[in-house]
């Protein structure tokens, strides 16, 4: 095996890593603002908790290679390259971005809500004024989950012409390959890895000194 695969393959991994973060990066956009509103409105209208969670619950156990290539067929949003994948991954996305927006604004005291409605505030003013602020570390730990599934799940969008690092992954298992092998996996480990960690201190930062 070739130590200096990270090398060897150099120009060739940064274009793949900049594709495989396009894809994710779009996908979490838009589940994020899909999601934080969906997590909300299931806070205000419990009837249709189960419903939401449930769906989402259902798209995150589908395989993923098997939902890429259910949307192959699907008009406008299917066949091959990025749109679909990018599809594909925003629906994996929404389960941890919902759950966690609507279990943050929950688990908001409700002495602090009573607080807040003592003082006269309407229902949008407590939910963008307390309830939203004191959640938004259990909200961005629900992105930050999201991000780093996502980063993980972009490597099957290869099968389906999208790029990304998962070119490296395929090649290397058809001509059996460790170093191409590597040179996809490795690098999409250390990009979920520093998502990880970004995420996590903005988190910290903006979350420090709440209730």
């Amino acid at each position: 095996m070739n130590d200096f695969f990270l090398i060897k393959y150099a120009p060739e991994i940064i274009q793949r890593s900049i594709e495989h973060l396009v894809l994710v990066l779009i996908a979490i956009s838009i589940a994020t603002i899909i999601g934080i509103p969906l997590g909300i409105l299931i806070t205000r209208n419990k009837s249709l908790r189960q419903p939401i969670l449930g769906i989402a619950n259902i798209l995150q156990t589908i395989p993923s290679l098997a939902l890429f290539g259910l949307l192959i067929p699907v008009p406008i949003i299917g066949g091959i390259g990025p749109v679909p994948a990018i599809f594909a991954l925003t629906l994996y996305s929404f389960l941890p971005i919902i759950r966690n927006t609507y279990t943050g604004i929950m688990n908001v005291n409700p002495a602090i809500r009573e607080a807040g409605r003592g003082m006269g505030m309407t229902d949008r003013q407590l939910l963008f004024q307390v309830e939203i602020p004191l959640a938004l570390g259990v909200i961005l730990a629900g992105v930050r989950v999201a991000m780093v599934i996502g980063i993980g799940i972009a490597t099957i969008a290869a099968a389906i012409g999208a790029g990304g690092l998962g070119v490296f992954i395929f090649r290397g298992i058809s001509l059996v390959n460790n170093d191409l092998i590597l040179a996809g996996a490795v690098p999409a480990a250390l990009i979920a890895l520093i998502a990880d960690l970004g995420i996590g201190a903005l988190e910290r930062r903006l979350t420090k000194g709440k209730i």
